[in-house]
């Protein structure tokens, strides 16, 4: 099953091309340990998931790109050309001469409504281009105008023309010292719109992936193409085709749908973490060798514990006894304490990797209580390695791990909006205050439905 990406605003674009590009050198890469069937099966299940293949030979990627200022847009379309391995289709974008100013109302209101069927005829044809549609996943970031605002629209417009399709809207979480003054407005607008119309938000957080860049990956002076090759190289480490059912021979067809059937079991929890292990520089590659048990150990104790990288992970923190209450991790007098999971997901990828035990993984003390631990874990595999690691490991987990940075953003655009603070700008595109109010009302019902894991 064919999956349709669409890029929303600068952010959105950025990634998404790099995402692309992350899945093709991985596919070209060399692979000695995999049998020429086995590579071709990939190949295969790779293209039908993200490309289509036109006169030209040059696989072309599905995917709509949409930006309210074309500068990001023509360089992502050339970029792309110039690289001889993938493109996009050049009359697949769509982009006007003035951006949404960093308000997600304008965004949302204005141009989501007066370009609604300009955006919605070039996902149809994307769509009608797979012989068999298995979803959308969205890409934007939650701070500025376009991808935000604009992104919320769409995906509502997505839910309406394809109410059976799975959408899986990816969200960058921005830097908590801030990018712009009302980016707290437009993240709590931004989620709680998203959470009614997609199936799943799957989260990356601007700080922390600048942790992974500055203290894994070594590098001095980090650009935002550092930031989005990492998020790539991790998106494409659980898109790229595994086999998902135990000894599978063939790759799995439908990568979204069993994303969701395996990770959200209900409609009021729909938050996704992404971990993925190891990360390093390329050129660290051939001078380190990882064992299976060592990565899944760090990978368990990184769920635990909250960790988002491998470096500093909190080794006291241990699962609680079945039978005991745990402390609140979303008290804000308190360390963030036990992680508590709903479904995880572990991917793992590279040589040896039948004989993996991970029954560390099935305690039943990770998990809530309302579900058998047998349906809260699952794991995919293939044999084939991923970009140049010879064994690399995935985690995508609907946990708790968000609880304490969504808090924060509610308060303090809670703190803003009680002295009125810039609501005029909101007001002047349409939303009201009354919408403001629904949507920290829809915010603080997830916040307490996570809370009390």
């Amino acid at each position: 099953m064919s999956i349709v990406t669409v890029q929303l605003g600068q952010c959105g674009n950025q990634i998404g091309h790099e995402v692309f590009n992350a899945i093709c050198s991985d596919v070209h890469g060399t692979h000695g340990l995999c049998s020429k069937k086995e590579n071709e099966s990939y190949h295969d299940a790779c293209k039908e998931r993200f490309f289509s293949e036109e006169e030209s030979e040059v696989p072309v990627a599905r995917a709509v790109l949409v930006d309210m200022e074309p500068k990001v847009i023509s360089q992502t379309l050339s970029i792309a050309a110039r690289s001889g391995y993938w493109k996009y289709d050049d009359r697949s974008h769509f982009c006007q001469k003035q951006g949404s100013g960093n308000n997600w109302a304008n965004g949302y209101s204005v141009h989501g409504p007066r370009h609604k069927e300009v955006i919605m005829n070039l996902v149809q044809k994307e769509a009608e281009k797979c012989d068999r549609l298995g979803g959308f996943f969205t890409i934007m970031s939650m701070a500025g105008g376009t991808g935000s605002g604009l992104g919320a629209f769409v995906t509502q417009c997505l839910r309406d023309a394809f109410p059976t399709s799975f959408i899986l809207n990816h969200v960058i979480w921005p830097y908590g010292t801030g990018e712009v003054i009302v980016q707290n407005y437009n993240s709590v607008l931004t989620l709680s719109h998203l959470y009614r119309s997609s199936d799943a938000l799957l989260v990356h957080e601007n700080d922390v992936i600048h942790k992974i860049c500055a203290q894994l990956m070594k590098i001095k002076q980090i650009s935002f193409r550092d930031v989005n090759q990492v998020i790539a190289h991790q998106l494409g480490s659980v898109f790229q085709p595994t086999y998902t059912a135990e000894g599978g021979l063939h790759y799995s067809r439908n990568p979204l749908g069993d994303l969701m059937e395996t990770l959200v079991p209900h409609p009021e929890f729909k938050m996704l973490g992404l971990r993925n292990i190891p990360q390093m520089p390329e050129n660290s590659l051939p001078y380190s060798t990882f064992s299976w048990p060592g990565l899944i150990k760090h990978l368990r104790q990184m769920l635990i514990a909250n960790a988002k990288m491998e470096e500093g992970i909190d080794w006291q923190v241990r699962p609680p006894q079945l039978g005991f209450s745990i402390p609140s991790s979303h008290s804000t007098n308190k360390p963030m304490h036990f992680n508590t999971s709903i479904a995880n997901l572990v991917i793992l990828r590279g040589k040896d990797m039948h004989n993996v035990d991970l029954g560390s993984f099935r305690d039943p003390s990770l998990y809530t209580s309302w579900l058998n631990p047998q349906d809260a874990f699952n794991a995919w595999k293939t044999p084939r390695a991923f970009n140049k690691y010879e064994k690399s490991a995935s985690l995508v987990s609907n946990s708790q791990f968000l609880l304490k940075p969504l808090d924060n953003v509610v308060g303090k655009a809670w703190n803003m909006f009680a002295s009125k603070a810039y609501i005029h700008q909101y007001t002047k595109f349409g939303i009201e205050e009354e919408d403001f109010l629904d949507s920290f009302t829809a915010l603080e019902q997830v916040i307490s439905s996570y809370t009390i894991l």
